[in-house]
């Protein structure tokens, strides 16, 4: 009788047991097929991707940009982030984005595959990097790898791609009150092996240069290095792989750059609460501390979540000159400089970066403020002091003064930090020095004191 039961009960199992081995058979060959898919390299390879410490990155904002808020508005103002002395543009997120508790984000994707209608097509990003990469300019994706919107075809398809409460319910990323989006499983190998397909296609079927990577502490470090080791295989590819995070454990994964927070924190702390400049010198030294020499710190005094959840620099920093005055101090110290949309032309207002979005940048204001933009930026980039040189740091309180040095070539940076007047005492070593104003190219004998108005900076060159 037991042994009844038994072959009953196994019976009874068996459908059940055939149906598991089906879905799981059925979610390899799902998953597997496609990874194995080779994709199209559309267009030659960009060879001239930038050093990492070479890099003047700009952020565009698709929605706010321009008039018509989408891929071709960018490709029509490539000629002027050319002038600005731009080598690589991010883009921000432009997949579709998700309609089910929805709030508008870029961030909560709906197809890592597919351009948003609202943005163009894929052969208008083609036609953009194209365009960028005729003029020495490379391009990069926002990449979210974390999470998806909730209409994204895997939370039907692919259940134990995503993470999971007690009950078995889909969570939002833990920690964040992130509504609109679900945490995604990296302890599923089928979803990492899908994630880094996607990231492929965009290489070489749009031929970008790499990603800006979102909220990349809410993945797993070895999923990084499997991409980017994946990523940096395709043949004939230079690939720019930025982390938005402050961890230096990221860098040994294969990331160029990480987030430079704690420098906007003392740049802040500095102009806005009046503190010394040391608190600038600080954070500088926190950041490069223990950081091999390939690898950079990328810095701003905007970017998308400062100005949209914060304020503008122009506010930030006091008015226009102090706004300037900090970005002098961010683009010529150690570090790769960022520019946000519209910030070149003092943009006054926050820019949003949802759907619904009214607000469109004005680019027919303030074209001196521009045009001083272009001058610092080209000054870097014709700089190896600037860009490569070894820092030494020259502060007082008020002042921010350092020099920058290679073989041939070196620049003396003093900026002013307060809205008033005030006297830098110069270091005695550097007294009865012979230099060049680097915009002027007249001759300037440093003497014991340098006298300085509100926000003014000066840079010197020989």
């Amino acid at each position: 009788m037991k042994k009844r039961l038994i072959f009953i009960t196994q019976l009874l199992l068996f459908p059940l047991i055939l149906s598991s081995c089906e879905k799981k058979n059925e979610e390899e060959q799902v998953i597997t097929e496609p990874v194995q898919e080779q994709f199209t390299q559309y267009g030659t390879p960009f060879e001239n991707v930038p050093e990492t410490r070479d890099i003047t990155m700009y952020e565009v904002n698709l929605r706010a940009f321009s008039r018509e808020g989408n891929l071709n508005g960018v490709t029509a103002k490539l000629d002027s982030l050319d002038n600005l002395g731009i080598n690589v543009v991010w883009l921000m997120p432009v997949y579709p984005t998700g309609d089910v508790k929805s709030v508008g984000s870029p961030y909560a994707v709906k197809d890592y595959l597919d351009i948003h209608e609202d943005y163009g097509t894929l052969e208008d990003l083609r036609n953009l990097v194209r365009e960028a990469h005729q003029r020495d300019i490379a391009v990069i994706l926002d990449w979210v790898a974390n999470h998806t919107a909730w209409d994204h075809k895997w939370i039907a398809d692919h259940s134990s791609w995503y993470a999971k409460d007690d009950n078995g319910n889909n969570i939002i990323p833990p920690g964040t009150g992130w509504q609109d989006v679900a945490e995604l499983n990296f302890g599923n190998e089928y979803l990492r092996e899908e994630m880094i397909r996607a990231m492929k296609y965009w290489v070489l079927e749009a031929n970008v240069d790499g990603f800006r990577c979102d909220y990349v502490h809410g993945v797993p470090d070895d999923f990084w290095k499997q991409a980017i080791d994946t990523l940096r295989s395709i043949p004939e590819r230079d690939i720019i792989m930025f982390a938005e995070s402050e961890r230096k454990e990221l860098l040994p994964q294969g990331f160029d750059m990480i987030f430079g927070w704690r420098f906007y924190t003392g740049l802040k702390e500095t102009f806005s609460e009046g503190k010394s400049t040391d608190a600038i010198v600080e954070a500088h030294e926190e950041e490069y501390r223990g950081l091999s020499a390939e690898k950079e710190v990328l810095r701003w005094t905007s970017n998308h979540d400062q100005n949209a959840w914060e304020t503008t620099p122009i506010q930030q920093f006091t008015n226009k000159e102090g706004a300037m005055a900090a970005f002098v101090i961010m683009a010529f110290m150690d570090g790769v400089p960022l520019v946000y949309s519209g910030q070149e032309v003092g943009f006054p207002e926050q820019l949003s970066f949802f759907e619904g979005n009214a607000n469109k940048i004005d680019w027919d204001i303030n074209a001196g403020y521009k045009a001083e933009y272009e001058r610092l930026l080209n000054l870097r980039q014709d700089s190896p002091a600037l860009r490569r040189g070894t820092f030494t740091n020259l502060n007082t309180a008020d002042v921010m003064a350092f020099e920058k040095v290679t073989t041939d070539d070196s620049v003396l940076v003093i900026v002013n930090v307060r809205n008033n007047s005030v006297r830098y005492i110069v270091p005695e070593a550097l007294q009865e020095t012979v230099w060049q104003n680097a915009y002027s190219e007249t001759q300037t004998t440093l003497g014991s004191k340098v006298e300085l108005a509100p926000y003014e900076y000066l840079i010197l060159r020989k």
